[in-house]
């Protein structure tokens, strides 16, 4: 039975952007829509009253929000989420759970965001191991040379959903295939994709997920995400801290220290986790997310730019095709000659945000814009052209 996807309309009234201010930027840093500011202020003031504040307070906000993230994800057991500060913090905890064999492979796709490389080579050093980078090629051929890259040396396949600052998409379904039958580790940062883009672990299998909160998220900048599968059941986290120990909530036998950890990903959660600013934002981010869908976000972000990014090709610029590239997120490499610096400026001038990454401008939109923002775009692309 085919499912047929209802187009959201313009969301712009939930957010507090002004009308002279073009965002394509969301890529780099979310706005917070309204729920959001109202949530942080609710939490602002239970940490003015801290005599309201409860045991239970630490605990059952943070297993609301895992639940919220594990039905995003497409996983039944919130058990296997744990909240985390940033991505470099998840892939550090999976790397630290890793045991290579001299002369393995690590396979990362090239100028991967840094946070999902540093771990990486670290690793490698310790073990004598190798990482393995893929080039950029055409979108077509992205995925072809990835799978030919996996063998019986790959020990770990670290990767996007998609090109962080392009948009380039990669079959993962595939990749995961493919991990599997080497006996590969298959770990995804969906810090550009998730929120945005459907994906779901059950179809994917990958063995860690690792998403920043702050960007298609809607979480405040120091909050993310990790999705740990089996491998790590047993693992050691970066810390030790006493909310992760079992039966934690039972705050006077604290000091009868527990050895076991609370099940399977819950040992990874970083101290603190259940920061009540923080905490109540990202649930109500969440909330939103999945009442309009990934699917739908993403629906939208292509209606109110595939105009636009006809027009842009027909000036000289080059686009990837839209079969092998997200909506919400995509590269415009500009004409050669093109006075980059002018064109900064432009841009300033008429309060329009994007990305610079050298010759191209990274595109991200979302709700809150709409087709007269891409016509403005493209218009002062043309002034500079």
């Amino acid at each position: 039975m085919i499912q047929t996807v209802m187009l959201l309309k313009n969301q712009k009234e939930l957010f507090d952007i002004p009308d002279d201010i073009t965002y394509l930027n969301i890529a780099a840093q979310s706005p917070a829509f309204k729920a959001i500011y109202e949530a942080g202020l609710e939490g602002l003031k239970q940490k003015s009253r801290p005599y309201t504040i409860v045991g239970s307070d630490y605990f059952e906000p943070v297993v609301e929000l895992k639940k919220l993230f594990a039905k995003l994800i497409d996983v039944d057991d919130h058990n296997r989420i744990a909240t985390i500060p940033s991505v470099s913090y998840g892939i550090a905890t999976v790397a630290k759970n890793i045991t290579l064999l001299a002369g393995d492979e690590i396979l990362v796709i090239d100028k991967q965001f840094p946070s999902n490389y540093y771990s990486w080579k670290n690793l490698a050093d310790q073990y004598n191991a190798t990482i393995k980078t893929i080039s950029p090629l055409n979108g077509e051929q992205w995925d072809d040379a990835i799978l030919k890259a996996i063998t019986d040396k790959t020990a770990v396949v670290a990767m996007g959903h998609i090109h962080w600052s392009n948009g380039n998409l990669f079959d993962l379904k595939s990749i995961s295939k493919k991990t599997k039958q080497h006996n590969a580790l298959l770990i995804i940062d969906g810090s550009q994709s998730v929120g945005a883009l459907p994906f779901s672990v059950e179809e994917i299998q990958p063995d860690a997920l690792i998403c920043a909160g702050y960007k298609w998220l809607f979480g405040p900048y120091g909050s993310a995400y990790a999705y740990f599968g089996e491998h790590f059941d047993n693992g050691k986290p970066l810390e030790e801290n006493w909310s992760n120990r079992l039966n934690s909530e039972n705050f006077s036998t604290l000091t009868k220290y527990q050895p076991k950890y609370k099940p399977l990903a819950n040992r990874y959660s970083v101290g603190e986790s259940g920061n009540f600013i923080y905490v109540k934002m990202q649930i109500e981010a969440l909330k939103q997310i999945i009442e309009w869908t990934p699917k739908a976000i993403q629906e939208y972000c292509k209606s109110i730019s595939t105009e636009a990014s006809r027009q842009l090709i027909d000036l000289g610029c080059q686009i990837e095709h839209p079969n092998y590239r997200t909506h919400h997120l995509f590269g415009i490499k500009l004409p050669e000659g093109l006075n980059i610096e002018k064109l900064k400026i432009a841009l300033q001038k008429q309060q329009i945000f994007v990305s610079f990454r050298g010759q191209f401008i990274r595109i991200s939109c979302h709700l809150f814009n709409t087709k007269k923002d891409f016509e403005k775009l493209v218009n002062c692309i043309k002034s500079v052209i």
